[in-house]
Order: structure tokens, then C-alpha cells, then sequence
């Protein structure tokens, strides 16, 4: 898979992320116009993270680090058809028993875990927490179901369903959250219901898909699925993450904790500085980490040490051209952006103030945290976990300590900037463990990516100066009016002129990687 192939099939997924991504923000909205920052807001914050680590571990992380490359080795030997479909039956099991026994304990231990990660004295929010806990852990079960779905497609090349099922979570939990709020005693709990059913969707959505692949599975005894050799080589190769996720789950626990002592609202403006952050991150760097984790493994599988080089480049080169101007115009444009799409409501503009203070600083590290989302599937399609799951209990340690250091003073911008370090710690240390790589040549990589990063670097400066000064030209003329008017119309015309202005400089410094796509697509018209 080539520059183009690439881009094409990552522009493909992009659509679909970016529609989700808004549907995200939508629903963020949703939640802003209900709960603002008040201890509901908090309390939904904290109950929907605890499934969702849990989730990062059984459902996004077994399915990228192990499943597809154990699956795309399945089909590259062209075992029997018999064969594959019991290793997908024995995943299947293993999966589902697992994530049922934590929901089962989950609930039940509800109320003993959420002091874990809200150290708040506040016995109404305790209470609260815990309720919205047990009604959003069954979840976890779904969305695993719904990965694993997603991973046969995926390792089949084949990405629409999958791009389309959050979009359909999101439209589901907004529609709940409307619906159902005046018929229950909070709109957190409203929305909580709408959690549960959009992950029922998104496992049901894609079962069609899955079955037309004609791929016939279904459970089998534990006995047999643990007995499976490729379970056996999941589990293998989850392994060494497990001490990774722990190790997340620790700084998680701390940084929640952090900012439930820095006053209320701290951890929910974090969450809506996060999902911002996600929004970029979603359209682009986890789409294109998606697509070419099959092309990878397939790479690393034959020895093709040049193609395995060539896409992980072009993937990286990929990310500095999308997410270096995007931090810069956030930098820029970030009160705007924040006020246009949360303020009203319970949305304030203290909320607005402590959503900035976190989100300047996790833009900040927005290109770091985009580029380890495509190397770390460079490790995984060579079958080594153990190398990113280290680099990232390093930049967790990091994380940890400084948002200990930096919470007290900086309060959501101190654990917001501890984030953004710590994933340019976790960057050099991927990089630091690919050199003893056979499969790919770092110093290629490494000379070729940063050339390129310092020069959409210095071109994004030059296309941010005009924007800093018609800011406030633009702000001046449509103030005085609904926020859609006095914020949304700067903003529009600011994205248009600074996107292109970029576009003008890739030109006249004849990009490399925007004339290829240019000329392959010009000679795939003809």
C-alpha cells in the first residue's frame, strides 16, 4: 500500500471518523447543555471512564496488539477453513467470558471502585458515581463484542462498518439523553441508558458485515478456547500489555483523583478538552493507523524491509502534514472554538475558562500523541508488544509525576500539559526501541520524517502570523450577536483562509507527499 493507497483508504475512513468525531462533540454539547460542570457532569465523567479503561484493554488493545496480526496469519497460510473458524470461535468465547466476569464484579463492586479514581468528599457525587457505574459497565461486554466484529473486517481490508458504528453510538446516546431526561431523575443517568444501548447497535450493526464474509463462527467450551493455538498466542502476546494497561489505569486513577481535588469541574473540563483533542486525533491518526496495520504485518511477514520502511513514513508524514497547522490554528482560535461549541446552558464562562486552561496544553501535544498511534501498529504487525507496552509505562511514570507536581498550582492545565510531555517521552522511546528492529531502517525514517516535520513546522508559523492579526479584526466586526454569528463566522473564514494559505505554501515549496498523491491520482483518471 502505497502514498496513495494510504491516503485514499485513509481519506475513506476519515470521512467516516470525522462525521462520528462531530456526532462526539454533538454529544459533548449535549452533555454540556445538561450538566455544564456540576457534580453530574463530573460524576458521568468518572462513571463512563471506568468501563472505558477496561475497554482499551480488552477491545482496542487485544484486537490492534494481538487478533489481527494472529488472524492475518490464519488467512496468509491459507489454513483450513475449519481451522480459522474455530480460532475465531475460541476467540470469541475467551473474550466474552472474560469481559462478563468483569462486568459481573463491576457492578457489584461499583461503590468500592469509584473512590478509586474520584477522591471527592462529596457523598451525593459518591453515590451518583456509583449508580452510573453500574448502569455503563455492561458496555464494556458490547464494545468488545463490537471489536472483535471489527477486527475480521478490518484484517479483511475492510473498514466502512466499522467507521460507521460510532456514529450511530453517538446519535443514539444524544437522542437518549434528550428523550429520556425528563422522564428520569437526572439527565446523567438518562444518558448513562444511551451509553448501553448505542454499544448494543454497534456489536449488532456489524454482525451482517462479518457473516457475509462468510466467516461461521459461534461459542465453544472455555476447555477448547483456551486450548486454541491462536488464543493461546493472543493471550502471548496481550501479555506484556496487561503490565502496560495497569500501569494507564494507575496514572488514570491519579490524574482523576488530581483533578477531583482541584475543585469541581476540573475533571469534566479536562474530559471536554480531551474530546477535542480526539476529534483530531479520530479523523486522522487513528484512521491511518487503522489502515495500515493489515499492510504492515503483511510487510514484516514476507521481509519486505523497504515497503514496511516506505508505508510507516508515509504514515508519519501523513500525521506532521494534518496535525502540526491544526495546532497551531487551535492555539490560535481556542477560546472561539470552546465558547462556539459548548458555551450556553450549564455551560458558563467559568467552564469556558477551565476548559482553555486544559486544552492549550493538550494541543500542545497533539502531534505526539497522533504519531504513537501510527508506530506503535508498526511493532504490533512484527509481533513485539513488549517494546511499546515499556516505552509506555515510561511515559506513564513521567505523566504521573508531573501532574502530581503541576496539579496543586495549574490545576486541569497541569495535568493536561503532564499528558502532552509524557507522550513525547513515549515518542522517543518507540523510537529508541525501533533501532533494534530488523524490519525497518530507523535512520531512513528518522532523517526523512524530521526534514519534513521542521518544514511544515516553519510553513505553519508563517500561515498562523496573518491569522493572529485578522483574529481580532474578524471577532470585532460579528461581535454583538448569537454565538453561531460572533463566533462561528470568524471561525469559518478563518479555517478557509488559513487552510488555504497552507495549501499555497505546500504548493510553492513542491510538497513531496501532496504532488504524489496529486500525480497517482492524475494517472488513475486517465
Amino acid at each position: 500500500m502505497g502514498k496513495r493507497s494510504i491516503f485514499g483508504a485513509g481519506l475513506r475512513l476519515s470521512g467516516l471518523t470525522l462525521i462520528s468525531r462531530v456526532l462526539g462533540l454533538i454529544r459533548e454539547m449535549t452533555k454540556a447543555a445538561f450538566m455544564g460542570t456540576t457534580y453530574l457532569a463530573d460524576a458521568f465523567s468518572v462513571a463512563f471512564m471506568i468501563p472505558n479503561l477496561f475497554r482499551r484493554l480488552f477491545a482496542e488493545n487485544s484486537m490492534s496488539v494481538a487478533f489481527i496480526p494472529t488472524f492475518r496469519d490464519y488467512l496468509e497460510r491459507d489454513e483450513s477453513r475449519e481451522e480459522t473458524e474455530n480460532f475465531l470461535s475460541a476467540t470469541l468465547t475467551f473474550l466474552s467470558f472474560l469481559t462478563a466476569l468483569v462486568v459481573v464484579l463491576g457492578i457489584i463492586f461499583a461503590p468500592a471502585i469509584v473512590p478509586l479514581f474520584s477522591k471527592s468528599d462529596d457523598a451525593t457525587l459518591a453515590l451518583e458515581t456509583a449508580l452510573l457505574t453500574r448502569i455503563m459497565f455492561p458496555y464494556l461486554f458490547l464494545i468488545s463484542v463490537a471489536a472483535f466484529f471489527q477486527g475480521i473486517l478490518n484484517t479483511v481490508k475492510i473498514f466502512s462498518p466499522s467507521g460507521f458504528t460510532p456514529i450511530l453510538f453517538n446519535i443514539i446516546v444524544i437522542s437518549a439523553t434528550y428523550i429520556l431526561a425528563p422522564r428520569m431523575a437526572n439527565p446523567a443517568r438518562a444518558m448513562a441508558v444511551g451509553v448501553v444501548f448505542g454499544g448494543t447497535i454497534q456489536a449488532a450493526f456489524q454482525l451482517p458485515f462479518v457473516l457475509k464474509q462468510k466467516f461461521r463462527f459461534g461459542f465453544c467450551s472455555l476447555k477448547k478456547a483456551f486450548r486454541n493455538d491462536g488464543t493461546k498466542k493472543i493471550i502471548r502476546l496481550v501479555g506484556p500489555t496487561i503490565i502496560g494497561m495497569a500501569a494507564y489505569q494507575l496514572n488514570d486513577i491519579v490524574s482523576t483523583a488530581l483533578a477531583g481535588k482541584a475543585g469541581e469541574g476540573v475533571i469534566s473540563s479536562l474530559q471536554y478538552s480531551l474530546r477535542l483533542q480526539e476529534l483530531i486525533l479520530g479523523i486522522f491518526a487513528v484512521s491511518i493507523g487503522t489502515v495500515i496495520l493489515p499492510d504492515l504485518t503483511a510487510a514484516a511477514k514476507k521481509n519486505l524491509r523497504d515497503d514496511f520502511s516506505s508505508l510507516l513514513l508515509n504514515g508519519m508524514k501523513l500525521i506532521s502534514l494534518v496535525t502540526i497547522p491544526i495546532t497551531f490554528f487551535a492555539l490560535i482560535f481556542g477560546r472561539e472554538i470552546i465558547i462556539l461549541i459548548f458555551r450556553g446552558h450549564q455551560f458558563t464562562d467559568e467552564s469556558v475558562a477551565l476548559t482553555l486552561s486544559a486544552f492549550r496544553f493538550h494541543i500542545a501535544g497533539l502531534f505526539f500523541i497522533a504519531l504513537n498511534r501510527v508506530i506503535a501498529p508498526s511493532f504490533y504487525a512484527c509481533e513485539d508488544t513488549k517494546s511499546p507496552t515499556v516505552a509506555g509505562i515510561i511515559s506513564f511514570v513521567v505523566n504521573m509525576i508531573l501532574a502530581a507536581i503541576l496539579a496543586g498550582r495549574f490545576k486541569g492545565g497541569g495535568i493536561a500539559l503532564a499528558l502532552s510531555v509524557a507522550g513525547l517521552v513515549n515518542t522517543i522511546f518507540l523510537f529508541v526501541f525501533m533501532r533494534r528492529s530488523q524490519t525497518v531502517s530507523v535512520s531512513k525514517i528518522l532523517g526523512s520524517s524530521l526534514v519534513y516535520l521542521v518544514k511544515i513546522f516553519v510553513l505553519s508559523i508563517i500561515a498562523s502570523i496573518p491569522m493572529w492579526f485578522l483574529r481580532p479584526i474578524l471577532l470585532k466586526v460579528f461581535s454583538g450577536s448569537v454565538n453561531i454569528v460572533s463566533y462561528g463566522i470568524p471561525l469559518a473564514i478563518s479555517v478557509v483562509v488559513f487552510a488555504l494559505l497552507g495549501v499555497f505554501l505546500l504548493v510553492i515549496t513542491r510538497d513531496s507527499l501532496l504532488f504524489s498523491v496529486v500525480r497517482r491520482r492524475g494517472r488513475g483518471t486517465k
